[in-house]
């Protein structure tokens, strides 16, 4: 089968703002979500940059049966979740009556874990971790809580892909609406903002230090970037059949039309570009379009020397000719990891409805790589028809995927 797979609705709470109007308006503006975080810096964190990322206040939303199995990131992914689905005007009843899955990326839930441990070595009682613990600390913490919550019937589990779980979540949305075993799919991303989750990256020096103006850290393409800030939130993306959208009247905000993967079979942590290449070709051949269809490029460049530039490269080798708008918006947001693939297709989305291209903001002097890109330093208006994002993860994982506005 090949199924045509719709966008009907999108929700975000990240450090850019707790929904869709005030992340658009950060992404316009060049608005920054970065800060620091002094309690990093009292327990030996080199780093103590991070995304700023509000707690949300769950009590009056959710009983407390609900609120209690619900890890940090599971929350963020709640909030995103029941932004996106007032936008797909997917009620309640109508969500019971239907079958509705949900696929989210996420790959940690140390918080929940550690916080475990410290009670167990602190009072040598199992007992008082309380209900909720196993819930919280299990990595399909958000998967099993919203599909719980939300009373979803169909397909239900978690894409751990390191830094390209949220973008595999949706790719894989995609695929299992284009091939008709679903009709309706909740995707996204989800990621824990707090310093249990962060020391091992910290450990290996991955993040800038350049904390005297924390606004300034994140520096995709820039040949004076140190490192990626640490960041997270969650996104929600609602994927649809598009005729069943259609015949409950949805909005169809986009259509997805190409997923590309890969695996680099290289090293575990550095990237590649034949790996990079072999997955934008594929996004690219699966869409049925050219490379100079894309009008702008979402880059996955996190602000790490060896990252960027091989990103660079690959884009490069595939867009060279036609050379669409690129930008990060990490500039602004930080890395926002197992989240990342999810939220730069909210952002990217905001772009596309409202006209622009946001800024690559901190890019002031390019390396050899990235001077071969048109980076968009600053906000740019611009049609953007279709567009493509690259999430690329530890240990090889690639995914690229181009949405195309619905016209």
């Amino acid at each position: 089968m090949n199924n045509r797979v719709v966008i009907t609705g999108l929700g975000i709470w990240s450090c850019l703002g707790k929904n869709l109007e005030e992340v658009k308006h950060s992404l316009y503006t060049g608005k920054s979500g970065i800060g620091m975080d002094m309690e990093r810096k009292a327990w030996g964190y080199r780093s103590g940059l991070t995304g700023i990322v509000e707690a949300p206040q769950l009590k009056g939303l959710l009983d407390r049966r609900a609120r209690v199995g619900l890890s940090e990131e599971a929350e963020y992914a709640y909030m995103a979740t029941i932004e996106a689905m007032k936008n797909a005007k997917m009620e309640m009843d109508w969500v019971e009556k239907n079958e509705v899955g949900i696929l989210y990326g996420n790959d940690s839930s140390a918080k929940a874990v550690s916080e475990a441990i410290d009670t167990i070595r602190a009072k040598k009682d199992t007992t008082l971790l309380g209900s909720g613990s196993i819930f919280q600390s299990m990595n399909c913490t958000v998967t099993m809580n919203l599909s719980t919550i939300f009373k979803l019937k169909g397909i239900n589990f978690t894409i751990s892909a390191a830094c390209a779980s949220g973008s595999h979540s949706i790719g894989l949305g995609y695929l299992m609406i284009k091939w008709g075993l679903q009709k309706h799919v909740i995707c996204g991303g989800a990621q824990e903002v707090n310093p249990f989750a962060f020391g091992s990256f910290d450990g290996l020096s991955a993040f800038s230090i350049r904390e005297n103006d924390p606004t300034k850290a994140s520096r995709p393409f820039d040949r004076d970037r140190d490192g990626l800030v640490p960041s997270g939130g969650a996104a929600t993306v609602i994927l649809e059949d598009y005729e069943s959208a259609v015949k409950r009247g949805a909005p169809i905000l986009a259509e997805v039309i190409g997923y590309g993967f890969s695996s680099n079979g290289d090293h575990i942590s550095n990237s590649n570009v034949d790996g990079q290449v072999r997955s934008l070709h594929m996004a690219l051949n699966g869409a049925g379009v050219k490379a100079a269809d894309i009008d702008y490029i979402n880059a996955h460049a996190t602000s790490t020397p060896g990252g960027d530039r091989t990103e660079a490269q690959a884009i490069d080798m595939v867009f060279g000719e036609s050379k669409p708008l690129v930008s990060s918006t990490k500039s602004m947001t930080g890395h926002e990891c197992w989240m990342a693939g999810a939220s730069e297709i909210v952002y990217s989305m905001l772009m596309m409805q409202n006209n622009f291209v946001a800024p690559n903001i901190n890019f002031e002097n390019p390396d050899e790589a990235s001077a071969k890109l048109n980076i968009a330093a600053k906000t740019t208006e611009k049609n953007i028809d279709m567009f493509l994002s690259n999430s690329f993860g530890f240990g090889g994982t690639n995914s690229s995927l181009i949405v195309k506005k619905i016209k």
